[in-house]
Protein backbone atom coordinates (compact mmCIF):
# COMPACT_ATOMS: atom_id res chain seq x y z
CA UNK A 1 0.00 0.00 0.00
CA UNK A 2 1.11 3.51 -0.82
CA UNK A 3 -0.10 6.87 -0.06
CA UNK A 4 -1.71 9.13 -2.73
CA UNK A 5 -0.38 12.83 -2.48
CA UNK A 6 -2.37 16.14 -3.17
CA UNK A 7 -1.16 19.71 -3.46
CA UNK A 8 -2.27 22.88 -2.02
CA UNK A 9 -4.40 22.80 1.14
CA UNK A 10 -6.13 19.49 0.52
CA UNK A 11 -5.48 16.97 3.31
CA UNK A 12 -3.88 13.35 2.92
CA UNK A 13 -6.14 10.45 2.08
CA UNK A 14 -5.48 7.00 1.70
CA UNK A 15 -6.37 4.93 -1.50
CA UNK A 16 -6.00 1.35 -1.49
CA UNK A 17 -5.29 -0.32 -5.24
CA UNK A 18 -5.15 -4.01 -5.86
CA UNK A 19 -1.76 -5.22 -6.60
CA UNK A 20 -2.79 -5.91 -9.89
CA UNK A 21 -1.14 -3.29 -11.96
CA UNK A 22 1.64 -1.21 -10.50
CA UNK A 23 2.35 2.01 -12.43
CA UNK A 24 5.11 4.42 -11.00
CA UNK A 25 4.16 8.37 -11.16
CA UNK A 26 6.84 11.12 -10.39
CA UNK A 27 8.59 9.09 -8.74
CA UNK A 28 5.82 7.54 -6.38
CA UNK A 29 4.41 3.87 -6.71
CA UNK A 30 0.67 3.41 -6.62
CA UNK A 31 -1.67 1.19 -7.31
CA UNK A 32 -4.52 0.27 -9.66
CA UNK A 33 -6.98 -2.82 -10.66
CA UNK A 34 -8.07 -3.81 -13.93
CA UNK A 35 -11.25 -5.50 -14.68
CA UNK A 36 -11.62 -8.34 -16.29
CA UNK A 37 -12.88 -6.01 -19.56
CA UNK A 38 -10.60 -3.47 -19.68
CA UNK A 39 -12.89 -1.36 -21.95
CA UNK A 40 -15.65 -1.16 -19.64
CA UNK A 41 -14.10 -1.74 -16.05
CA UNK A 42 -11.35 1.03 -16.32
CA UNK A 43 -13.64 3.69 -18.07
CA UNK A 44 -16.24 2.65 -15.31
CA UNK A 45 -13.60 3.43 -12.50
CA UNK A 46 -12.32 6.77 -14.36
CA UNK A 47 -15.95 8.06 -13.99
CA UNK A 48 -16.76 7.31 -10.54
CA UNK A 49 -13.39 8.75 -9.06
CA UNK A 50 -13.97 11.78 -11.46
CA UNK A 51 -17.56 12.24 -10.08
CA UNK A 52 -16.12 12.44 -6.05
CA UNK A 53 -14.83 15.44 -5.25
CA UNK A 54 -12.32 13.60 -2.88
CA UNK A 55 -10.66 11.93 -5.69
CA UNK A 56 -7.20 13.70 -5.75
CA UNK A 57 -6.05 15.02 -9.40
CA UNK A 58 -3.09 12.72 -8.94
CA UNK A 59 -4.89 9.78 -9.00
CA UNK A 60 -6.96 10.61 -11.94
CA UNK A 61 -3.60 10.94 -14.37
CA UNK A 62 -2.92 7.75 -13.07
CA UNK A 63 -6.20 6.25 -13.73
CA UNK A 64 -5.86 7.80 -17.65
CA UNK A 65 -2.52 6.33 -18.09
CA UNK A 66 -4.12 2.67 -16.53
CA UNK A 67 -6.78 2.71 -19.30
CA UNK A 68 -4.53 3.83 -22.03
CA UNK A 69 -1.88 1.15 -21.44
CA UNK A 70 -4.81 -1.72 -21.28
CA UNK A 71 -6.06 -0.67 -24.41
CA UNK A 72 -3.12 -0.47 -26.37
CA UNK A 73 -2.51 -4.57 -24.66
CA UNK A 74 -5.79 -5.26 -26.06
CA UNK A 75 -5.41 -4.26 -29.56
CA UNK A 76 -1.87 -6.33 -29.47
CA UNK A 77 -3.60 -9.47 -28.59
CA UNK A 78 -5.82 -9.09 -31.09
CA UNK A 79 -3.43 -8.18 -33.54
CA UNK A 80 -2.96 -12.02 -35.83
CA UNK A 81 0.82 -13.25 -35.98
CA UNK A 82 1.50 -12.60 -39.77
CA UNK A 83 2.52 -15.82 -41.67
CA UNK A 84 6.04 -15.67 -42.72
CA UNK A 85 6.70 -15.88 -46.44
CA UNK A 86 7.88 -19.34 -48.06
CA UNK A 87 10.21 -19.09 -50.75
CA UNK A 88 9.03 -22.06 -53.26
CA UNK A 89 12.14 -24.32 -54.32
CA UNK A 90 12.69 -24.41 -57.69
CA UNK A 91 14.27 -27.49 -58.75
CA UNK A 92 17.66 -27.24 -60.72
CA UNK A 93 17.05 -26.97 -64.48
CA UNK A 94 13.75 -24.97 -64.03
CA UNK A 95 9.87 -26.15 -63.42
CA UNK A 96 9.94 -27.77 -66.65
CA UNK A 97 12.85 -30.01 -66.08
CA UNK A 98 12.71 -34.05 -66.91
CA UNK A 99 12.74 -35.46 -63.22
CA UNK A 100 14.54 -38.74 -62.87
CA UNK A 101 12.83 -41.99 -63.36
CA UNK A 102 12.95 -44.09 -60.51
CA UNK A 103 12.43 -47.55 -62.29
CA UNK A 104 14.60 -47.09 -65.76
CA UNK A 105 12.44 -48.20 -68.65
CA UNK A 106 13.47 -51.04 -70.79
CA UNK A 107 14.09 -50.32 -74.53
CA UNK A 108 11.57 -51.66 -76.95
CA UNK A 109 12.25 -52.04 -80.65
CA UNK A 110 9.95 -52.03 -83.48
CA UNK A 111 8.37 -55.23 -84.61
CA UNK A 112 6.43 -54.64 -88.58
CA UNK A 113 4.19 -57.49 -89.21
CA UNK A 114 2.29 -58.56 -92.17
CA UNK A 115 0.27 -61.31 -93.72
CA UNK A 116 -0.51 -63.30 -97.16
CA UNK A 117 -2.78 -65.97 -98.02
CA UNK A 118 -0.36 -67.58 -100.24
CA UNK A 119 3.33 -66.97 -100.98
CA UNK A 120 2.77 -65.75 -104.44
CA UNK A 121 0.64 -62.98 -103.33
CA UNK A 122 2.56 -59.63 -103.98
CA UNK A 123 0.33 -57.43 -101.15
CA UNK A 124 -0.47 -58.20 -97.87
CA UNK A 125 -3.92 -58.43 -96.14
CA UNK A 126 -5.68 -55.23 -95.39
CA UNK A 127 -8.01 -56.51 -92.94
CA UNK A 128 -9.36 -59.55 -91.20
CA UNK A 129 -6.01 -60.35 -89.25
CA UNK A 130 -5.78 -60.94 -85.89
CA UNK A 131 -2.02 -61.08 -84.04
CA UNK A 132 -1.29 -62.23 -80.89
CA UNK A 133 2.58 -62.13 -79.54
CA UNK A 134 3.48 -64.54 -76.93
CA UNK A 135 6.86 -64.94 -74.72
CA UNK A 136 9.01 -68.05 -76.05
CA UNK A 137 9.66 -68.89 -72.37
CA UNK A 138 6.78 -71.36 -70.98
CA UNK A 139 5.57 -70.39 -67.64
CA UNK A 140 5.49 -73.00 -64.72
CA UNK A 141 2.04 -73.94 -66.06
CA UNK A 142 3.60 -74.62 -69.29
CA UNK A 143 1.35 -71.74 -71.00
CA UNK A 144 3.41 -69.01 -72.75
CA UNK A 145 2.36 -65.09 -71.54
CA UNK A 146 0.64 -62.94 -74.05
CA UNK A 147 3.01 -59.57 -74.59
CA UNK A 148 0.65 -57.91 -77.47
CA UNK A 149 -1.86 -58.32 -79.10
CA UNK A 150 -3.49 -56.35 -82.17
CA UNK A 151 -6.47 -56.75 -84.65
CA UNK A 152 -4.64 -54.13 -87.66
CA UNK A 153 -3.73 -55.76 -90.75
CA UNK A 154 -0.11 -54.70 -91.05
CA UNK A 155 0.50 -53.48 -86.85
CA UNK A 156 3.82 -52.25 -85.16
CA UNK A 157 4.76 -53.05 -82.17
CA UNK A 158 6.95 -52.07 -79.57
CA UNK A 159 8.28 -54.75 -77.66
CA UNK A 160 11.44 -55.44 -75.16
CA UNK A 161 14.69 -57.33 -76.87
CA UNK A 162 13.89 -60.97 -76.60
CA UNK A 163 12.51 -64.11 -78.58
CA UNK A 164 8.85 -64.51 -79.13
CA UNK A 165 6.12 -66.64 -80.45
CA UNK A 166 4.10 -64.23 -83.25
CA UNK A 167 0.82 -66.02 -84.44
CA UNK A 168 -1.25 -64.71 -87.32
CA UNK A 169 -5.01 -66.07 -87.83
CA UNK A 170 -7.63 -65.26 -90.30
CA UNK A 171 -10.36 -67.00 -89.55
CA UNK A 172 -10.30 -70.52 -89.25
CA UNK A 173 -6.43 -70.23 -91.03
CA UNK A 174 -3.49 -69.43 -88.84
CA UNK A 175 0.24 -69.48 -89.37
CA UNK A 176 2.86 -68.90 -85.89
CA UNK A 177 6.78 -68.19 -86.48
CA UNK A 178 9.66 -67.68 -84.21
CA UNK A 179 11.10 -64.06 -84.04
CA UNK A 180 13.96 -62.58 -82.15
CA UNK A 181 14.07 -58.78 -81.49
CA UNK A 182 17.93 -57.87 -80.32
CA UNK A 183 17.82 -53.60 -80.78
CA UNK A 184 17.16 -53.48 -84.63
CA UNK A 185 13.69 -53.37 -86.12
CA UNK A 186 12.51 -56.18 -87.37
CA UNK A 187 9.71 -57.14 -90.33
CA UNK A 188 8.10 -60.46 -90.54
CA UNK A 189 5.45 -61.39 -93.51
CA UNK A 190 3.41 -64.69 -92.56
CA UNK A 191 2.53 -66.73 -94.77
CA UNK A 192 -1.31 -67.98 -93.97
CA UNK A 193 -1.67 -70.72 -96.74
CA UNK A 194 -4.86 -70.49 -96.67
CA UNK A 195 -8.44 -69.13 -99.14
CA UNK A 196 -11.51 -67.94 -98.14
CA UNK A 197 -15.16 -69.49 -98.83
CA UNK A 198 -18.30 -67.85 -99.14
CA UNK A 199 -21.86 -69.47 -99.27
CA UNK A 200 -24.70 -68.08 -100.53
CA UNK A 201 -28.11 -70.25 -100.43
CA UNK A 202 -30.79 -69.74 -102.52
CA UNK A 203 -34.85 -70.73 -102.10
CA UNK A 204 -35.87 -70.12 -106.21
CA UNK A 205 -33.70 -67.51 -107.41
CA UNK A 206 -33.59 -65.24 -104.03
CA UNK A 207 -30.89 -65.43 -101.17
CA UNK A 208 -32.38 -66.49 -98.17
CA UNK A 209 -31.94 -64.33 -95.32
CA UNK A 210 -29.09 -65.75 -92.99
CA UNK A 211 -31.47 -65.77 -89.78
CA UNK A 212 -33.10 -68.42 -91.59
CA UNK A 213 -30.60 -70.93 -92.15
CA UNK A 214 -27.80 -73.06 -90.05
CA UNK A 215 -24.69 -73.87 -91.78
CA UNK A 216 -22.24 -76.25 -90.18
CA UNK A 217 -18.63 -76.88 -91.63
CA UNK A 218 -16.56 -80.26 -91.76
CA UNK A 219 -13.23 -81.16 -92.61
CA UNK A 220 -13.45 -85.21 -93.62
CA UNK A 221 -10.98 -87.47 -91.80
CA UNK A 222 -10.12 -90.83 -92.77
CA UNK A 223 -11.29 -92.50 -89.60
CA UNK A 224 -14.46 -90.34 -89.11
CA UNK A 225 -17.58 -90.91 -91.76
CA UNK A 226 -19.53 -88.07 -90.66
CA UNK A 227 -16.22 -85.94 -90.58
CA UNK A 228 -14.86 -83.34 -87.65
CA UNK A 229 -16.95 -80.82 -87.18
CA UNK A 230 -14.80 -77.25 -86.83
CA UNK A 231 -17.52 -74.39 -87.37
CA UNK A 232 -21.33 -74.91 -86.63
CA UNK A 233 -22.07 -71.51 -87.02
CA UNK A 234 -21.25 -70.22 -90.32
CA UNK A 235 -23.02 -66.82 -91.31
CA UNK A 236 -24.03 -67.36 -95.31
CA UNK A 237 -22.37 -64.36 -97.19
CA UNK A 238 -19.46 -63.61 -95.21
CA UNK A 239 -16.05 -64.84 -96.52
CA UNK A 240 -14.71 -67.48 -93.92
CA UNK A 241 -10.59 -67.64 -94.20
CA UNK A 242 -9.86 -71.66 -94.42
CA UNK A 243 -6.49 -73.46 -94.50
CA UNK A 244 -6.13 -74.55 -98.52
CA UNK A 245 -7.95 -78.22 -98.31
CA UNK A 246 -11.25 -79.95 -99.10
CA UNK A 247 -14.39 -79.24 -96.94
CA UNK A 248 -17.88 -80.27 -96.28
CA UNK A 249 -20.40 -77.84 -95.93
CA UNK A 250 -23.90 -78.86 -94.70
CA UNK A 251 -26.54 -76.10 -95.21
CA UNK A 252 -30.11 -76.34 -93.00
CA UNK A 253 -33.30 -74.55 -93.55
CA UNK A 254 -35.15 -72.98 -90.32
CA UNK A 255 -38.44 -72.88 -89.69
CA UNK A 256 -39.62 -69.19 -88.81
CA UNK A 257 -42.79 -69.47 -91.52
CA UNK A 258 -45.44 -68.43 -88.07
CA UNK A 259 -47.03 -71.32 -85.31
CA UNK A 260 -44.99 -73.97 -83.81
CA UNK A 261 -42.14 -72.89 -85.94
CA UNK A 262 -40.21 -72.26 -82.87
CA UNK A 263 -38.80 -74.94 -80.76
CA UNK A 264 -39.16 -75.35 -76.56
CA UNK A 265 -36.12 -73.44 -75.94
CA UNK A 266 -37.27 -70.28 -78.54
CA UNK A 267 -34.99 -71.25 -81.77
CA UNK A 268 -36.29 -71.69 -85.21
CA UNK A 269 -36.71 -75.55 -85.21
CA UNK A 270 -34.69 -76.82 -88.54
CA UNK A 271 -36.80 -78.41 -91.64
CA UNK A 272 -36.02 -81.61 -93.75
CA UNK A 273 -34.86 -79.26 -96.43
CA UNK A 274 -31.21 -80.01 -96.17
CA UNK A 275 -28.28 -78.99 -99.01
CA UNK A 276 -24.82 -80.17 -98.48
CA UNK A 277 -21.78 -79.98 -100.76
CA UNK A 278 -17.86 -81.00 -100.77
CA UNK A 279 -15.64 -77.79 -101.72
CA UNK A 280 -11.91 -77.07 -102.19
CA UNK A 281 -10.67 -74.38 -100.89
CA UNK A 282 -6.87 -72.84 -102.41
CA UNK A 283 -4.69 -70.81 -100.81
CA UNK A 284 -4.83 -67.25 -102.16
CA UNK A 285 -8.55 -67.69 -104.13
CA UNK A 286 -12.07 -67.03 -102.87
CA UNK A 287 -14.13 -69.66 -103.46
CA UNK A 288 -18.16 -68.84 -103.94
CA UNK A 289 -20.54 -71.80 -103.43
CA UNK A 290 -23.86 -71.59 -104.15
CA UNK A 291 -26.26 -73.48 -102.01
CA UNK A 292 -29.60 -74.13 -103.61
CA UNK A 293 -32.60 -75.14 -101.22
CA UNK A 294 -36.18 -76.45 -102.42
CA UNK A 295 -38.94 -75.84 -100.21
CA UNK A 296 -42.63 -74.43 -99.54
CA UNK A 297 -44.15 -73.06 -96.98
CA UNK A 298 -47.54 -75.53 -96.22
CA UNK A 299 -50.18 -74.26 -93.74
CA UNK A 300 -52.88 -77.50 -92.11
CA UNK A 301 -56.54 -77.16 -91.52
CA UNK A 302 -58.99 -79.62 -90.59
CA UNK A 303 -62.44 -78.47 -92.48
CA UNK A 304 -65.85 -79.85 -92.32
CA UNK A 305 -65.76 -79.08 -96.05
CA UNK A 306 -63.93 -77.59 -98.57
CA UNK A 307 -62.86 -73.96 -98.01
CA UNK A 308 -64.77 -73.64 -94.95
CA UNK A 309 -63.38 -72.67 -91.56
CA UNK A 310 -60.63 -74.53 -89.55
CA UNK A 311 -61.47 -76.63 -86.74
CA UNK A 312 -59.89 -75.21 -83.08
CA UNK A 313 -58.27 -77.77 -80.60
CA UNK A 314 -56.39 -79.97 -83.72
CA UNK A 315 -53.18 -81.90 -83.70
CA UNK A 316 -51.38 -82.69 -86.86
CA UNK A 317 -48.30 -85.24 -87.40
CA UNK A 318 -46.71 -84.90 -90.69
CA UNK A 319 -44.86 -88.11 -92.39
CA UNK A 320 -43.12 -89.46 -95.31
CA UNK A 321 -44.58 -91.59 -96.97
CA UNK A 322 -42.69 -94.61 -95.35
CA UNK A 323 -44.03 -93.27 -91.93
CA UNK A 324 -41.02 -91.41 -90.85
CA UNK A 325 -42.37 -88.62 -88.79
CA UNK A 326 -41.50 -84.54 -89.67
CA UNK A 327 -43.23 -82.79 -87.56
CA UNK A 328 -45.98 -82.68 -84.92
CA UNK A 329 -48.11 -79.46 -84.37
CA UNK A 330 -50.72 -78.09 -82.64
CA UNK A 331 -54.12 -75.19 -83.49
CA UNK A 332 -56.45 -74.45 -85.82
CA UNK A 333 -54.02 -73.85 -88.90
CA UNK A 334 -50.59 -73.99 -87.98
CA UNK A 335 -47.75 -73.71 -91.05
CA UNK A 336 -44.68 -75.33 -91.55
CA UNK A 337 -41.67 -75.22 -94.14
CA UNK A 338 -41.41 -78.74 -95.88
CA UNK A 339 -38.76 -79.94 -98.30
CA UNK A 340 -40.02 -80.45 -101.75
CA UNK A 341 -41.77 -83.91 -101.99
CA UNK A 342 -44.43 -86.03 -100.88
CA UNK A 343 -46.36 -86.24 -97.63
CA UNK A 344 -48.98 -87.40 -95.73
CA UNK A 345 -50.69 -85.17 -92.74
CA UNK A 346 -53.06 -87.00 -90.10
CA UNK A 347 -55.03 -84.93 -88.10
CA UNK A 348 -56.75 -85.75 -84.60
CA UNK A 349 -59.66 -83.85 -83.39
CA UNK A 350 -62.34 -84.66 -80.35
CA UNK A 351 -60.54 -88.30 -80.53
CA UNK A 352 -61.47 -88.24 -84.06
CA UNK A 353 -58.61 -89.12 -86.71
CA UNK A 354 -58.48 -87.80 -90.33
CA UNK A 355 -55.53 -87.66 -92.79
CA UNK A 356 -54.64 -87.27 -96.53
CA UNK A 357 -51.79 -86.93 -98.55
CA UNK A 358 -50.28 -83.99 -100.12
CA UNK A 359 -47.74 -82.75 -102.46
CA UNK A 360 -45.31 -79.54 -101.50
CA UNK A 361 -43.30 -77.61 -105.26
CA UNK A 362 -40.36 -75.34 -104.33
CA UNK A 363 -41.38 -71.38 -103.52
CA UNK A 364 -44.98 -72.49 -103.93
CA UNK A 365 -46.61 -71.74 -100.52
CA UNK A 366 -50.38 -73.42 -99.80
CA UNK A 367 -52.95 -74.31 -97.82
CA UNK A 368 -53.41 -78.41 -97.63
CA UNK A 369 -57.30 -78.80 -96.13
CA UNK A 370 -58.30 -82.17 -94.25
CA UNK A 371 -61.60 -83.10 -94.01
CA UNK A 372 -62.97 -84.26 -91.53
CA UNK A 373 -64.91 -86.95 -92.57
Amino acid sequence: MSEGRAGGNSRHEKVNFPPEVNVRLAGERHSCMILPDPAAGISNIGADLSNSPRTPLRLLRLIALALAMATAGLASAQTPTPIPAVTPVIPRGGLLAPHPDPQPKIPRTALLLSAVLSAGDPQPLTAGVKWRVFDETAQADGSHRLVAQSSEAAPTLMLPDGAYIVHAAMGLAGMTKRVVISGQPESERLVLNAGGLRIVPMLGDQPINPAKLSIAIYVPEPSNSEAKLILPNARAGDIIGLPEGTYHVVSTLLDTSGTGSLGPNGIPNATNSVVSADLRVQAGKLTDATLRHRAAVMTLKLVDNPGGEALANSAFTILTPGGDVIRELIGAFPSVVLAEGEYVAVARHENRTFQTTFKVQSTQDRDVEILAR
